[in-house]
């Protein structure tokens, strides 16, 4: 049916919107009156001090889901590459400041940063594969796959979102809100910027899009996501993916595979779910291997 001029469409909503009402609610409060001054007249939606109380939690649940889920789908997001890392290893362009810094320190803490600096090279291998994938701008169903996601702070989620950026292209980052002061890297897409106050609210939209995920060295945030991700495909609650995992001298001098398997509190073939990587090119072949894209 063609609506004409004119004539009300039968399938115009019959209610106004929360913003028309909003609208209408502050023409009404012009009139200044002791109720209309009190917090118990204010709209459930628009009361700050309402939605912060605790038996608003599920609600605020909710809302942290819905928020980057439709943000993203309009954004034409299919899947995403998502990237695990330090916060504090340093990048190429950083390693003879920070070596500088050390000097004077103790031998200990001399030791702990030629570690990290050791380490650059993983900042550069997220770098290059964030903008290989990005470079490859695939596309299916209308939609864009392997899109680049990071915790959107420093370091290796730095060198992702940075190597996206530098491709050309664009890339997620999720923050969380921490006591100490932290924003988004300026390489993130800045309407692919978001910002939790749950963690786990943040976790779930890490997964929900991932195709891959590329972990690299890092601390207890790293270790944190990464168990996660294996426990959730080892016990079936989630689908096999490629977990790449970055640096096999770091991760087997903090972990023991082999041990775990051993004692059998893990199965041998859990230890399968990770696939070892050291550069970005046996990264994305492992991916194509996964997905059959090659050709």
């Amino acid at each position: 049916m063609t609506k004409k001029s004119g004539v009300r469409d039968l399938y115009d909503r019959r209610f106004y919107g929360a913003d028309e009402e909003a609208n209408f609610a502050e023409d009404a409060n012009s009139n200044d009156t002791p109720q209309t001054r009190h917090p118990a007249y204010k709209l459930a939606f628009r009361d700050e001090d309402f939605l912060l109380l605790p038996e608003l939690r599920p609600v605020r649940f909710q809302l942290e889901l819905l928020k980057p889920e439709m943000l993203l789908d309009q954004a034409g997001v299919g899947s995403t590459l998502v990237m695990y890392g330090s916060a504090r290893i340093p990048s190429p362009e950083q390693v003879d400041a920070l070596r500088e810094s050390a000097k004077g320190k103790s031998e200990a803490e001399q030791k702990t940063v030629e570690r990290l600096i050791e380490k650059a090279k993983y900042y550069q291998e997220a770098y290059n594969l964030a903008r290989m994938v990005t470079e490859k701008a695939i596309i299916e169903d209308g939609e864009r796959q392997f899109v680049i996601t990071t915790g959107g702070g420093p370091s290796i989620m730095e060198a992702g979102n940075r190597g996206a950026s530098d491709a050309g292209g664009e890339s997620i980052g999720l923050n969380i809100v921490l006591p100490h002061e932290q924003a988004p890297n300026t390489f993130v897409t800045p309407y692919l910027s978001f910002q939790f106050h749950y963690f786990a609210l943040r976790k779930m939209h890490f997964l929900l899009r991932a195709k891959a995920v590329a972990v690299f060295p890092g601390g207890f945030g790293t270790f944190d996501e990464f168990f996660e991700l294996l426990t959730l495909i080892q016990t079936g609650k989630m689908k096999p993916m490629p977990i790449l995992l970055f640096g096999k001298d770091f991760w087997n001098r903090v972990i023991d595979f082999d041990a775990l398997a051993e004692e059998g509190t893990v199965s041998p073939r859990d230890i399968d779910l990770i696939t070892w990587c050291e550069t970005a090119d046996e990264a994305w072949a492992a991916i194509e291997e996964f997905y059959a894209l090659k050709g």
